[in-house]
């Protein structure tokens, strides 16, 4: 085959794997210019990209849960948790380069917590980390007694209201997150058992890998994920907030299967991830600007999921 006819082919794979989606993204994006004229300025764009961050990153790390055929539903209280950390070392005087890496500790403890009941124990990711969302959610109200703790710490404050070059620090984090989860899944021995593991777990024990190690190791990426949403989001808020990161498991699940991950696992992108979270972005942003009712866009979500659910399935169905 000549390199014209392989760019041709993957152009094409590129297409299909990609174009719906992508698709989707556009029109969403023309139907909330033509509703409100706001929606693509550049002010507006760069508020989306910085909404769209938290649930992004998030999300990367929820790819690699489903991929293995799991689901991480404490995200949202590890999030929380995360900016309780942060602001608690700020409070005691450790440091913004400490209170960054206890933070992102935490985030893998509850991460590997999540990993080793759910390896070790056998038990169904869905019920440990509906039990881990609750226990993390009232860890968060213990040192302040239900209380925002205020960060005033500039450095940290930074993260989330600086730009660098011009571009808001946040976006930046996104970039290069994206960039190592892509590689890390894409191009890398992990990456691979990761895949062979959700696909057919059997498989991947007979083929000598470790499904017990690669699956804490995999639930602690994305606590430490949810830790730098968590970081992010603290940053912007000025603040550690008891409820910070509700419902956020439920926009990353949905980023993540927009983007072509399979909830039954073996399937999914980092690149089509990304896009998910953007859609789920616009969606948000677009309604706001609407001035449409919280509880109304909590069911456009949740018709939204369903319906990704629902095309998840069918691809299934037709690939039998």
């Amino acid at each position: 085959m000549s390199d014209k006819s392989a760019a041709n082919a993957a152009y094409i794979r590129t297409l299909k794997q990609y174009g719906g989606i992508f698709l989707s993204l556009v029109i969403l994006c023309v139907i909330f210019s033509i509703t409100n004229a706001r929606f693509m300025s550049v002010a507006n764009f760069l508020n989306v990209l910085q909404q769209v961050a938290v649930i992004a990153i998030a999300a990367f790390g929820m790819t690699w849960v489903i991929l293995l055929g799991e689901i991480d539903l404490s995200i949202g209280s590890i999030i929380a948790v995360a900016g309780m950390v942060g602001a608690q070392c700020i409070l005691f005087g450790l440091g913004f380069v400490p209170a960054i890496l206890l933070t992102l500790i935490a985030g893998a403890v509850l991460g590997f917590i999540n990993g080793a009941l759910t390896a070790k124990l056998m038990l169904p990711s869905f019920i440990v980390t509906v039990a881990t969302m609750g226990i993390y959610r009232g860890l968060v109200s213990l040192p302040t007694n239900g209380a925002p703790a205020m960060i005033m710490d500039p450095s940290w404050t930074a993260i989330g209201t600086q730009n660098f070059i011009g571009i808001p620090i946040v976006i930046w984090a996104v970039i290069v997150l994206f960039v190592f989860n892509h590689i890390l899944l894409s191009k890398t021995k992990f990456g691979r058992r990761a895949y062979l593991t959700g696909g057919n777990k059997e498989a991947a024990l007979y083929s000598g890998i470790k499904v017990d190690r690669l699956k804490i190791t995999i639930f602690m990426i994305s606590g430490i994920m949810s830790a730098i949403s968590g970081i992010l989001l603290s940053s912007r808020l000025f603040s550690a907030q008891t409820n910070a990161g509700m419902s956020y498991e439920l926009d990353a699940i949905a980023a993540a299967v927009l983007g072509g991950t399979s909830l039954s696992g073996g399937v999914g992108t980092m690149v089509g991830t990304l896009i998910g979270a953007l859609i789920i972005g616009v969606l948000n942003n677009g309604m706001n600007m609407l001035s449409v009712p919280y509880f109304y866009q909590l069911i456009v979500k949740g018709v939204v999921i369903l319906v990704a659910v629902y095309l998840d399935v069918r691809a299934k169905k037709a690939k039998q």
